[in-house]
């Protein structure tokens, strides 16, 4: 069995690799990077992950990183854990991948307009004023299609869990933890509410919890906002 160890930071996606993590059941231990001290762009850090992001993962030592990668790695290492659909059929595997990768490469840079306008403009009122309402206009457009998807089964797959629906969970938490209004989104909703439910989730939020008391104590701590 690989040791694991899995750089985070609340509140990012690196919560979807750690839920992933809970899923499968195995021991790893996660490390927090004190963002607000810039503890990413350390020496240290970026010998692990140059792009100076979490999450990243060391596999007996040595690094992967994007959730793309990471999530396919655990899906493929532990199929027992069914992280994803099994397939033996190549394009279905890739339509997996084009999943995860809408998430990554299409949905996260919403939420970042949407939770940390900031980073898209150096002025910070403007940031709100404007970068804001933009994502969040396309980001309703993203909420459409995803609730229509959803009225064919509880999670992406239908009836089947899979950490697709962890990467659902995470920007759902995210955008409406600084004020994204979802009631036009009921099946959206009610997916965020099941996901709660989940064992995996509680363990993979508790740990996450842990973190922020750390970075309270530290000072350090950047509530959403």
């Amino acid at each position: 069995m690989p040791e694991l160890e899995l750089f985070v930071a609340p509140n990012t996606c690196a919560r979807v690799a750690t839920i992933a993590l809970e899923e499968i059941g195995v021991p790893f231990e996660t490390t927090l990077i004190r963002t607000a001290a810039n503890q990413q762009n350390s020496p240290e850090f970026l010998k692990i992950n140059p792009k100076g992001k979490v999450p990243a993962l060391l596999i007996d030592g040595a690094p992967l990183t994007e959730n793309v990668a990471i999530l396919s790695w655990l899906a493929a290492t532990y199929p027992e854990a069914h992280l994803l659909p099994e397939t033996d059929d190549q394009l279905a595997a890739l339509k997996q991948t084009a999943d995860l990768a809408f998430w990554a490469g299409t949905v996260h840079p919403v939420v970042t307009r949407i939770a940390m306008p900031m980073k898209m403009i150096p002025d910070a009122a403007q940031s709100f004023e404007i970068v804001r309402p933009k994502g969040v206009e396309d980001m309703n457009k993203i909420m459409k299609m995803i609730d229509t998807r959803l009225q064919d089964g509880p999670w992406w797959y239908g009836e089947t869990w899979s950490i697709v629906d962890g990467y659902l969970y995470w920007v759902w938490g995210r955008i409406t933890g600084v004020g994204y209004d979802g009631t036009a989104f009921p099946n959206v909703q009610k997916h965020f509410e099941l996901s709660n439910a989940r064992p995996a989730m509680q363990r993979a939020m508790a740990r996450e919890e842990v973190n922020i008391d750390v970075l309270k104590s530290e000072n350090l701590y950047m509530p959403p906002r």
